[in-house]
């Protein structure tokens, strides 16, 4: 929390090299590492769709990271991506970590680990790590959306009233060094 991230270019799933210096005109950002094969993920995915939906338009873009390493989990392999992406019509970047280094610089560890960024000045800065919202299974069922209510603090410039909290889902799949 309060970190400057550095600026990153990864490969989105329709070939072309986004990096995070290319958001010149976003208040901030909802960077989720994600995949497509963890059930959490899965059991998350229409929220992470949902979020970009209700967020872009307001200055708080999406952006999913895919670290996975495909040898350890072929269903995250670049092509399975790109079907993913075109099956659930993303309309947010679903980007590929290929070399796992974006997803260890912000010590992302599950699937999905999401990092809310808010601008400030030049930089994006770290302004909230963890879950989407408290409970994996059923979003209609989560009584604490923890994603919206720092968006919706940034937005309105009030402090994030929860800055922290653990990330549940699958562990990245990294390569072996």
């Amino acid at each position: 929390i309060g970190d400057a991230v550095a600026d990153f270019k990864l490969k989105d799933v329709d070939g072309k090299m986004i990096a995070l210096s290319d958001y010149t005109d976003a208040k901030g950002l909802i960077v989720i590492f994600d995949c497509n094969t963890c059930p959490y993920s899965k059991a998350y995915n229409e929220r992470i769709i949902g979020l970009n939906e209700k967020y872009a338009g307001k200055g708080f873009p999406l952006i999913a990271i895919n670290a996975n390493d495909p040898e350890m989990s072929p269903g995250d392999s670049f092509d399975a991506m790109v079907s993913q992406a075109k099956r659930k019509n993303y309309d947010f970047p679903y980007l590929i970590d290929e070399s796992q280094t974006v997803a260890r610089s912000f010590g992302a560890t599950n699937t999905p680990h999401v990092f809310v960024l808010e601008r400030k000045g030049g930089n994006f800065v770290v302004a909230y790590i963890g879950a989407i919202d408290d409970n994996p299974r059923n979003g209609s069922m989560a009584n604490k959306r923890y994603v919206e209510h720092a968006v919706n603090a940034l937005l309105t410039g009030t402090d994030v009233p929860t800055r922290k909290t653990k990330a549940v889902g699958c562990g990245i799949k990294w390569k072996d060094v």
